[in-house]
């Protein structure tokens, strides 16, 4: 006889970025194992929650955190345990961190490496970016022995000179790479002599304060390496993601560039479609230093319109986890500061409520939250409410309103870009790989059971890939 199911979902509206449907969910062993119509009878099980009301969704995928990242002198205040646990409580149930080099003397590899043991003390799923600074005869290898490790993208920078930044030549080399090796490009695009010329001069006239951010890095520099970068993706013929991106002309460069048939993605953050650079006018600047900056606000209403029509395919945090005493070390000079906003747990309701009030469905939403981020990175069993899936489940009442209070979140800051802010959209229960982690009783932390994920190749997964999760044991 078989086992009895672990969970069951009961009369939960299953919304999927293709559709919803009624349904009882029934969870074995950390997989979804069968959906039920709700003209059936509920099926028995171990735990069952009664989700009559309220929408079920898949766990979140983002596709863009920073944990544990040192930059400089300036290290995030996270780690795994931290980071995992604020994303949980937010509604995501997989993260994907970067490994990016701290100096020139740390390779890609060991970079990546050094991220994948510290993901050990993860509560939630784990994947992993690559990153490439500087290219020497070695690079070939090391790609290869990540893609080994199951780290199928790289990230580059096109600014930060003398930190992050990758040269032309690197980029291009690193694409064809990646071709290679069946991965993916990850880019950081603003224009660095366009950046450096335009902070020089605002810092000759005195006006390189945070109050002057948005107007060090104009909305042309990102558009212009955008430009640059698909022009050698196309030569190379290499699927290419933009992080961040933050002006309507970004991403319709990408979306030309898919119309001539290049495998190009745009990703934005939910600071970049509701905050505009009224913010660096505030009484508190410095909580929204960043880069890109916030844009004026015909431009965040522009790019929210691209969202919704789906021409921006994902919505990631971009987080990274700072503390005021650091952002308040160098407001005089944004060269110095560190920049980058707290977002992992905010993400759902920010975007929720962005997508909602702009006219977009739910299963848009589970589109650029969950699915598209699974699918772009080639994320196995995750970002779909299927048979054979991760159970990886949001329940949440789309009505339900809440005051975001930056000092009750739990992504180890003390701020929030979205302080003060009413959102809808938050989870009222979240299951990560088959454990309830948070429901009306508060958050229940399973340990350290995250586990490290082995992603696809790009066109391995596109091309019918096994959906179902292929992981490695637990970190």
């Amino acid at each position: 006889m078989s086992r009895q199911p672990q969970l069951v979902i009961a009369n939960a509206t299953v919304v999927n970025s293709h559709g919803r449907q009624e349904a009882h969910v029934v969870v074995q062993d950390g997989r979804i194992a069968r959906l039920v119509d709700t003209a059936q009878p509920v099926p028995a099980a171990d735990h069952t929650i009664d989700a009559t009301g309220k929408l079920l969704i898949p766990g979140g995928v983002d596709g863009h955190c920073h944990v544990a990242q040192v930059t400089g002198r300036f290290r995030t205040l996270d780690d795994y345990r931290t980071t995992s646990t604020a994303a949980l409580w937010g509604g995501t149930t997989t993260i994907i961190d970067f490994g990016i080099p701290r100096d020139a003397q740390e390779t890609p590899l060991a970079a990546a490496l050094h991220k994948k043991e510290l993901a050990t003390q993860s509560r939630c799923d784990v994947a992993l970016h690559g990153s490439v600074v500087s290219w020497d005869e070695t690079v070939p290898w090391q790609l290869e022995q990540l893609a080994a490790e199951g780290i199928r993208s790289v990230k580059m920078y096109t600014t930060n000179r003398g930190s992050t930044m990758a040269d032309g030549d690197t980029i291009l080399k690193v694409m064809r790479e990646m071709v290679r090796l069946d991965g993916l490009t990850y880019i950081h695009a603003e224009h660095d002599p366009i950046i450096a010329d335009c902070t020089g001069q605002h810092a000759q006239d005195g006006r390189i304060g945070i109050e002057h951010l948005h107007r060090t890095r104009p909305e042309l520099a990102e558009e212009i390496s955008v430009k640059e970068t698909l022009a050698m993706a196309e030569y190379t013929a290499a699927p290419v993601y933009f992080v961040h991106q933050s002006t309507p002309g970004a991403v319709d460069l990408v979306s030309q560039a898919r119309d001539r048939g290049l495998e190009a993605y745009s990703e934005t953050c939910p600071h970049y479609v509701t905050l505009d650079d009224s913010v660096y006018g505030s009484r508190f600047p410095e909580w929204f230093a960043c880069c890109p900056p916030m844009r004026n606000a015909e431009t965040v209403a522009a790019l929210k319109e691209r969202l919704v029509s789906g021409a921006i395919h994902t919505m990631s945090s971009d987080h990274s986890c700072y503390d005021l005493s650091q952002k308040r070390e160098r407001t005089d000079d944004v060269r110095a500061m560190p920049h980058g906003l707290p977002g992992v747990e905010t993400r759902m309701p920010v975007t929720f409520t962005a997508m909602t009030s702009a006219g977009a469905t739910v299963e848009q939403f589970v589109e650029a939250f969950a699915a598209a981020p699974a699918r772009i990175n080639a994320v196995p069993g995750k970002g779909r409410i299927a048979e054979g899936f991760d159970a990886d489940l949001v329940l949440f009442d789309p009505a339900e309103e809440r005051t975001v209070d930056g000092s009750a979140l739990h992504m180890g800051t003390d701020f929030s870009p979205f302080d003060g802010k009413a959102l809808r959209g938050w989870p009222a229960v979240v299951v990560s790989n088959g454990r309830v982690v948070l429901d009306a009783d508060g958050f229940h932390d399973p340990g350290a059971v995250g586990r490290f994920i082995n992603r696809n190749g790009f066109r391995e997964h596109r091309s019918g890939a096994p959906e179902a999760s292929q992981i490695t044991a637990a970190l």
